[in-house]
């Protein structure tokens, strides 16, 4: 149910915001804004099946733990 729920709220977003896009002759715009629009969608449905999405910072911290750790064993 929250899976049709999130997707008719996407259909209802795109309705509202695409026509005075396409209009005004912004067609990359219309292309950048229906790509995230997708993303955030397919990440609210992943969500709500309770799928594990995983978390940007982790991969952040992951990436300069090195460095953290290098910079700590100077001050100590």
């Amino acid at each position: 149910m929250a899976v049709i729920g999130i997707m008719a709220v996407a259909v209802i977003i795109a309705m509202v915001e695409v026509p005075g896009l396409w209009k005004k002759n912004y067609r990359k715009e219309v292309w950048v804004y229906m790509l995230l629009l997708l993303l955030g969608t397919g990440i609210g449905i992943a969500e709500s099946l309770s799928v594990k999405v995983p978390n940007p910072l982790d991969w952040i911290t992951y990436l300069y733990k090195p460095f953290t750790e290098f910079i700590r064993s100077i001050f100590k």
